[in-house]
């Protein structure tokens, strides 16, 4: 074995021992990638490169859009948005057979793009919903499950923060990488309200049928959603219309989700107090583990055993889409045992180099945004696949007398769907790319 994969390897075995003993991912990372920049190049350089990097990293101005969009979204939730979403989804569609989930899985859409985060979409939209799919005797484990992979919706609908965090990390442009996720996140919607219609087709006493709301009732909740949709429509049409950059857009979306809380009475100084803590909590976190990331990744870099693995691939003559696949197969089983934010940015030194040096047919920047989408389908994935599945277990606090292997019965129909647009996404680029193609 290559003396390069030999201490890249070790380093790798050392960061996941960390991590098995609890140590957070951030700070096993960082550890990891400086004893590994030490036993390369020594101690004076990696002094130097400690003293600059966080500087030079934090200081980057598109990074202020991680803190933005976590802010727009715990506003939102603590305004009252998802709840709105929910009554005005369930108005619309509460009445057919499976409606519930379906609006559920519409209203989980929406906040998604209010919000950029999948757990926060899952907690928000279950406190909404939970109570109301009880009431109306949806199986448990089914409500349960429909909640948890609507939630998967908050990073595949724009803004995505898992997204944003990929393209800092590969540089690529953040607007662009928004617009190749919107047809496979609509595609996610489409194929997720199918699986409702099938199952509880095939199973009516999943989902009982309930009258249909008053026709007052159900343009009053339309009428109270329209500012939340207007926000959506303001922070994603801005940025695919280039009026706003994504760091602008979601500035004018703090803004406005801030001015629809105070004007509707459902935000108070407690609540922006609550929702600023929790967002620079979540942003210092996501942080340190960009920092992590960034040592590691210069270890790696300096190992040189990224390129070295991405020349021999491509020496071998093994089939791009084999290779592709497998990794999409790796992200799969480690979606299920590791954070998705750590695990992309675990990763990306190693299937990136090699992904871009693969042919698909595609230019560089098509292939690196492409990619990315495929990882973020994988992602959403892996919050709600056995055994871990992080969706299902925010889901399960707030339904504890629901066993959580009902919960991942219940995602297993919406999981199949997941497979059939991955292997679409994959087979077809230009799913992702049509939209980035047609703006640029």
């Amino acid at each position: 074995m290559a003396p390069e994969f030999l201490l890249a390897g070790t380093g790798f075995l050392i960061m996941l021992g960390l991590i098995a003993l609890r140590a957070p991912i951030g700070i096993a990372m960082l550890l990891t990638g400086a004893g590994g920049y030490y036993s390369i190049v020594g101690l004076s350089p990696l002094l130097n490169y400690l003293k600059t990097t966080p500087w030079h990293l934090f200081a980057n101005y598109t990074l202020s859009v991680i803190p933005l969009f976590i802010l727009m979204g715990s506003l939102a939730e603590r305004g009252g948005l998802a709840r709105d979403l929910f009554a005005a989804a369930n108005a619309v569609v509460g009445q057919r057979r499976g409606g519930l989930a379906m609006a559920v899985i519409g209203a989980c859409a929406a906040f998604g793009a209010v919000c950029g985060s999948s757990v926060a979409t899952t907690a928000t939209m279950g406190r909404a919903a939970l109570p109301e799919l009880r009431r109306f005797g949806y199986e448990p484990g089914f409500a349960t499950g429909a909640i948890a992979v609507g939630g998967t919706l908050g990073v595949l609908i724009p803004p995505s923060v898992i997204l944003v965090v990929y393209g800092i990390s590969t540089e690529q442009n953040i607007a662009k990488l928004f617009m190749a996720a919107l047809l496979p996140g609509l595609i996610a919607v489409g194929l997720y309200l199918l699986a409702v219609a099938v199952t509880t087709r095939l199973w009516p006493a999943l989902a009982p049928l309930h009258p249909p709301a008053p026709a007052a009732d159900r343009r009053a909740a339309l009428i109270s959603v329209l500012p939340v949709l207007l926000i959506a429509v303001v922070v994603i049409g801005g940025i695919y219309g280039g009026v706003f950059t994504p760091t602008e857009s979601a500035a004018v979306g703090v803004i406005a989700t801030l001015a629809v809380g105070l004007a509707r009475g459902t935000l108070n100084l407690r609540a922006i107090g609550e929702s600023i803590r929790a967002s620079a909590e979540t942003s210092a976190m996501i942080f340190v583990i960009l920092l992590g990331a960034e040592v590691f990744n210069a270890f790696l870099a300096l190992s040189q055993a990224p390129d070295l693995l991405a020349m021999w691939i491509t020496d071998q003559g093994f089939p791009p889409y084999g290779v592709l696949a497998a990794m999409l197969l790796a992200y799969i089983a480690l979606g299920a045992v590791m954070d998705e934010l750590a695990m992309i940015l675990l990763t990306l030194p190693v299937f990136f180099p090699v992904v871009t040096a693969l042919d698909f047919g595609l230019d560089s920047t098509e292939t690196a945004i492409w990619f990315g989408i495929l990882v973020l389908i994988v992602v959403g994935i892996g919050l709600t696949a056995p055994p871990i599945g992080l969706n299902v277990f925010v889901v399960s606090s707030l339904a504890p007398d629901t066993p959580i292997a009902r919960t991942y019965r219940g995602v297993m129909p919406f999981l199949a769907t997941d497979l059939v647009r991955l292997a679409l996404c994959m087979a077809f680029p230009g799913i992702s790319l049509w939209l980035v193609r047609l703006l640029s």
